[in-house]
């Protein structure tokens, strides 16, 4: 019975009245044949018709003044091809969240007369697929007219994906193939980037995902996980690699638990071959997919953004423009605050530390960019190339810090200079301009200990400062002693960051660090000190009472070890005191052999690396 519903494109667009509302789909749901047939009529029905497309993706809708009078698109996201349409005022833009916009379909404050919808062909049973399931079955339940376009090129996706046949008014056989996109090239800044991220996603969490270099990338670094879980808007090529991986099984999910949840598809022809009849994909309506309660029920959920620019108060300018599917504050808004429900969920915005230009990407303002994104309140992480700032529970003194060491090193001077001038960090603030240069980033690991706990270890940074103080106050009197050899009782911000400062070339801190409630918190630090003429640096270590009887200390001493050699250090050397039992049976542990001379109460130790 359904083949007597198939017309040709031309009989089909003589049902069209002028002004109608065609809803056409997106990305591989993009009714190319239809579309392209609208394109170029000159039948002279096909007259001030309002084409509504949620994301203009594909190249069969032209957009520019030669169809003025034909049709005007309006779009809900000005990326992508919209962006310079709708500068020069030949597309119009509604702003919506994502997960709005079937309530504007439903309640008919956007009117749709025709949907353009792209099928599978239809079963024995004469039900078809829809390729994912992002407002499509919304605009066919609202329109008069629902046209489908059979296109045996498209994937069979899995979900509230399924449409009967007697759901059309009309049937189209597709000539032309699907809309597909390539892959993003992978970038030397966008890897670094991304290990980044991956440092701070545990086993386990549940994460978003979207398009371009930063998530081609995640879907390298992020291999090692384990029982990852996704829920994302968008499911493409990367997500597919990262999922045939082995590191997502979406076992730890609470909603749609055992599949990778999403509702737009866009890709190559293989993620189109992969998908068809997949059951480890569940596509559903964008007005769930986006829900932020919905998202907020799967525990551990991380959205992870791409940013434009930050500055030093940690407000984000999103991206825009030509080939951007980043989506406005908006629809970043849902994710974010999806996440913000979500039991030990986060949020993460990455960016290079400079644009292509070689232009700075953290600044001291955003006052003259547009799409920005304010909700400092909320803001968690923000990573470039050079680091993780941990912005949650921060003052603005410290979040300016942390976000200039992860500026580029060229650029810190500046930084520093403008935020003294507006009072956003210390008058006196120390920095040293080379140490940006000399950071010592491959000393950054972590490691898994006694009970799981998951202990991370990198060079200290100046805006550890806060951190470090609080270990000093957290230590016993006899801790401080052992340490400092002298009763200290505090330790204010003049002496801290004189020691947390360090110059590289003569001095290493690593610090262990754990993730306390999405907060780094520094449990142990180690650390030599060269003098100039001597082949032995001094060496101090120590590890939060709480955390002792764990080997972290032997970890942190062994790190030190390697991290001394690689800086031709000839070896180590410390005073402890005879009855400090647990730091000796540490330095006892060393790979190169110990030798220890008691005086007075002290232990005089050695350890040379060319003893064999």
């Amino acid at each position: 019975m359904w083949k007597q519903k198939i017309v040709s494109p031309e009989n089909m667009l003589a049902k069209i009245d002028p002004g109608m509302s065609i809803f056409l789909g997106t990305g591989m749901a993009e009714p190319r044949t239809l579309v392209k047939h609208l394109m170029e009529s000159d039948q002279s029905n096909l007259q001030d018709l309002e084409l509504i497309q949620l994301v203009s993706l594909g190249d069969a809708v032209a957009i520019d003044e030669r169809y003025a009078r034909k049709f005007r698109l309006k779009t809900f996201f000005s990326g992508w091809l919209a962006s310079e349409a709708i500068s020069q005022g030949w597309v119009d833009l509604i702003p919506s969240r994502f997960s709005r916009v079937a309530w504007l379909f439903k309640t008919g404050v956007i009117n749709i007369d025709v949907a353009f919808i792209q099928v599978t062909p239809p079963d024995e049973n004469g039900y078809a697929y829809l390729v994912g399931a992002s407002a499509e079955k919304q605009a066919m339940e609202m329109a008069k007219i629902v046209v489908g376009e059979i296109n045996s090129q498209i994937p069979r996706t899995m979900g509230d994906t399924l449409v009967n046949m007697d759901d059309f008014n009309y049937l189209v056989e597709a000539t032309e193939p699907p809309y597909y996109v390539g892959r993003w090239p992978l970038q030397d800044v966008y890897l670094k980037i991304a290990t980044n991220v991956a440092s701070v996603i545990q086993d386990g969490c549940c994460i978003s995902y979207g398009i371009g270099p930063l998530y081609e990338a995640l879907a390298k670094t992020l291999t090692t996980k384990k029982n990852l879980g996704v829920h994302s808007p968008f499911f493409t090529d990367a997500l597919m690699d990262l999922i045939k991986s082995g590191a997502v099984t979406n076992r730890y999910k609470n909603i749609y638990r055992g599949k990778s949840c999403a509702s737009y598809v866009i890709g190559t022809k293989e993620l189109m071959q992969w998908l068809d009849l997949n059951p480890l994909v569940e596509f559903q309506p964008q007005d769930i997919v986006m829900d932020p309660r919905i998202i907020g029920l799967n525990d551990n959920m991380v959205a992870i953004f791409p940013a434009r620019k930050v500055d030093l108060t940690g407000d984000i300018a999103l991206h825009s423009g030509k080939g951007n599917v980043t989506a406005g504050p908006g629809n970043v808004q849902e994710l974010f605050m999806g996440a913000a429900l979500s039991k030990n969920g986060r949020n993460i915005f990455a960016l290079p530390s400079r644009n292509r230009k070689g232009q700075p990407n953290i600044k001291i303002s955003l006052d003259k960019y547009p799409f920005q994104f304010t909700n400092r309140e909320s803001m968690d992480v923000v990573i470039t190339e050079y680091g993780v700032a941990y912005l949650m529970g921060k003052t603005l003194r410290e979040r300016a810090q942390a976000l200039i060491e992860i500026a580029h090193p060229d650029d810190r001077p500046d930084l520093v200079r403008l935020a003294k001038e507006e009072k956003m960090i210390y008058a006196d603030q120390i920095f040293y301009a080379e140490s940006g240069h000399l950071y010592p980033d491959k000393i950054a690991c972590s490691h898994k200990f006694k009970d799981g706990l998951v202990v991370r270890f990198r060079a200290i940074k100046p805006s550890d400062e806060e951190e470090m103080r609080r270990l000093f106050y957290r230590f016993s009197d006899q801790a401080v002693y052992y340490r400092y050899f002298s009763p200290i009782k505090t330790m204010p911000h003049k002496k801290m960051q004189e020691y947390v400062n360090v110059d590289y070339r003569c001095t290493m801190s690593i610090v262990a660090i754990i993730d306390e409630s999405g907060v780094e918190k520094i449990i142990g630090e180690a650390r030599y000190v060269r003098t100039r003429g001597e082949p032995f640096a001094d060496t101090a270590f120590i590890v939060d009472e709480q955390y002792q009887g764990m080997g972290i200390s032997t970890y942190l001493f062994n790190l030190l070890i390697r991290a001394a050699r690689e800086e031709g250090v000839a070896g180590l050397k410390a005073d402890v005191l005879e009855n400090n039992r647990a730091m000796l049976k540490v330095y006892e542990k060393a790979i190169y052999p110990v030798q220890t001379v008691l005086s007075g109460g002290v232990y005089k130790i050695t350890i040379p690396f060319d003893v064999k």
